[in-house]
């Protein structure tokens, strides 16, 4: 695959180099913010073949590629030397550019919190993972393994992203919000700190026998191990008090007294205010979740799986991350958002399945069997999603009448986890004494997404809509067509100098395609600014020029988008300039696009003469 080309059109369509403030990428998304949102072309980049889906949510403009981000990023570093970001730092514009009101406040919470949460969750699953494979050790292989300093030991290395979560979450949190990191970090640690934790064991064992104050201000000595919300609120306050101190204090002391000042005003007001608010609004957290497990869990867990499909389109998914570690560590396990997220993965394979099971074309098959076991093995779910369940709609609704019985199902037998994992087939120990429950909550998903998939059918006869020729090598003496339309003699052309014969032997197309691609391998060596002609001078040096339409250079670009840059080496069939011909038509000019020979350079070249329907690419030499 040639991944420079499909980042260079990647960017095209995003509206060049020019209009992205910066790149990041995370597991299946290339994540852009972009200065003018205006500027992007969605459609062409939801139908760029490589291109899962496109998703604008919390100030990113997100591309789907799948197995295709990694190379991709990479050349897109290497051709375009974008400002990029880490995948744990994905800043988004500051509040300078939109201010923060009513409205926006909730996508600025989803936004700072998405941000937060990101760096920390392959850790935890990598934690969570581990302590699975030490569950089925003990389980099924050496129960006296339990008591060996090597289970000790390993036992650390799985808990330590639980225990410091709160740290990572720090590190995520002043990374979106742009302050320095060891501040929030350190102010958040002092809650973990050896100190701190041995004042709560003593108090735990001997009550009473100690009273603890800072400032004579009482302290609630609590467990923040595994905590969230208290690391979220001293990061903000760390930020807050740099920010202050940087304007306030001389430069002179700058580098003694605003990191000491910021983690001494975070970290104090960390034990006195932020920690057991952040605890409590924990335990409300826990408390609703109980509740909903109580009285509607069965319900909530089918409606959540149900929903999550359009939840992963937005990214909003990932605002719920948080909450599974919190509920592990208070109630002690997770009734509803675990078992909705893996459900979701088996209903996607289990829509697959569907697929796969009705069509009758061997290579949607053959995909479709593909990436059922991508998602139901593997938990890698966008590329079912993006690839086959939404491109052909119906899928769509077996996937969330899978997730909402199999939801009800898992919910109504008490599925509940109790370590975080990953969301597919191998998490089934995570649930440990419900493994059975989570069982028959997926088969039932994947049996029921698969047969209503299988029952409604796959919207296979759709319109699809044309974004990039499919394009076939040709040698480099060939002249093709350069667009879709009816060929007719250049004669006829109601253009003197074009009919003339005066700019070079020809041939005129009644463009009907949305897309003038290149007439040959070559480079391109001429482009007008406003997108109506552009010439190449092909490998054996023949110069050609297309002109799209007549008179059109009056509508200064208007209806005309460029997708190369002149000096691009380019390749017959491949779109050079996007035409909106319903802008340019209701503007009343004839869009009749002329290829010109304007030099030969040598060359023995004749043209087809006879008139007819061409498709993009059909040779005309």
């Amino acid at each position: 695959m040639k991944y420079h080309e499909l980042g260079k059109e990647i960017i095209q369509n995003l509206g060049g180099p020019n209009n992205i403030e910066s790149l990041a990428h995370c597991t299946t998304r290339l994540r852009f913010i972009l200065k003018d949102i205006s500027k992007v072309n969605k459609e062409a980049l939801e139908n760029i073949k490589e291109v899962l889906g496109v998703v604008y949510s919390g100030g990113q403009y997100m591309v789907i590629l799948g197995p295709n981000l990694i190379p991709t990023f990479e050349a897109i570093n290497n051709d375009f030397k974008l400002t990029t970001i880490s995948p744990d730092n994905e800043n988004l514009k500051k509040s300078k550019e939109e201010r923060l009101t009513w409205k926006t406040l909730g996508n600025k919470s989803l936004s700072f919190v998405q941000a937060a949460v990101t760096p920390m969750v392959p850790g935890l699953i990598a934690g969570g993972m581990l302590k699975v494979v030490l569950l089925l050790i003990v389980t099924f292989l050496s129960p006296a393994f339990a008591k060996s300093t090597d289970y000790i030991l390993i036992s650390a290395i799985a808990d330590a992203p639980f225990f410091f979560m709160p740290i990572m979450v720090a590190y995520g949190a002043a990374i979106k919000l742009g302050s320095t990191p060891a501040y929030a970090m350190m102010s958040t640690a002092a809650l973990l700190y050896p100190t701190f934790r041995n004042l709560l064991t003593r108090i735990t064992a001997y009550p009473g026998s100690i009273n603890v104050t800072l400032f004579n201000l009482p302290v609630k000595v609590i467990n923040y191990g595994t905590s969230l919300l208290p690391a979220l609120l001293i990061s903000l306050l760390a930020y807050w008090v740099e920010k202050f101190l940087n304007k306030s204090v001389p430069n002179i002391f700058k580098s003694v007294l605003v990191g000491m000042g910021t983690i001494f005003i975070a970290g104090s007001l960390g034990y006195l205010i932020l920690g057991p608010l952040g605890d409590i609004l924990g335990q409300g957290i826990a408390i609703a979740v109980m509740f909903l497990s109580k009285t509607v869990g069965p319900l909530a867990v089918g409606l959540l799986a149900a929903a999550l499909p359009w939840l992963v389109m937005t990214g909003m998914h990932v605002a719920l991350a948080p909450f599974m570690p919190q509920l592990i560590s208070n109630p002690g396990y997770d009734p509803i958002l675990k078992p909705a997220f893996l459900l979701h993965d088996m209903a996607e394979g289990g829509a697959n399945i569907g697929v796969a099971l009705k069509t009758k074309d061997k290579k949607l098959k053959s995909e479709a069997w593909s990436l059922a076991v991508s998602a139901i093995v593997a938990g890698v779910t966008e590329p079912s999603l993006y690839g086959i369940n939404l491109k052909y709609k119906k899928p769509m609704y077996g996937v969330m009448a899978g997730g909402f019985v199999g939801g009800i199902v898992a919910g109504l037998l008490g599925a509940r986890a109790y370590i975080m994992g990953y969301s597919n087939i191998f998490a089934i120990p995570v649930f440990e004494k419900t493994a059975l429950a989570i069982v028959v909550g997926i088969i039932t998903t994947i049996v029921v997404a698969a047969a209503v998939t299988f029952v409604l059918g796959i919207d296979d006869k759709q319109e699809k809509k044309l974004t990039e020729p499919v394009r076939k090598k040709y040698p480099d003496d060939a002249i093709v067509s350069v667009a879709k339309g009816e060929l007719e003699p250049l004669a006829e052309v109601k253009d003197e100098a074009f009919a003339s014969g005066a700019l070079g032997k020809g041939v005129a197309i009644k463009l009907d395609s949305d897309f003038v691609c290149a007439p040959a391998n070559g480079k391109i060596t001429a482009l007008f600014p406003t997108g109506h002609a552009f010439g190449i001078t092909t490998k054996k040096g023949v110069e050609l020029l297309v002109h799209i339409g007549i008179n059109t250079v009056n509508l200064q670009g208007k209806g005309f988008d460029i997708l190369v840059d002149q000096g691009d080496k380019v390749e017959a069939g491949q779109p050079i300039v996007k035409v909106n011909r319903a802008t340019i038509e209701k503007e009343g000019y004839d869009l009749t696009t002329m290829l010109i020979i304007t030099n030969l350079n040598g060359q023995n070249i004749k043209l087809k003469k006879t008139v007819g329907h061409v498709d993009i690419g059909t040779k005309l030499n």
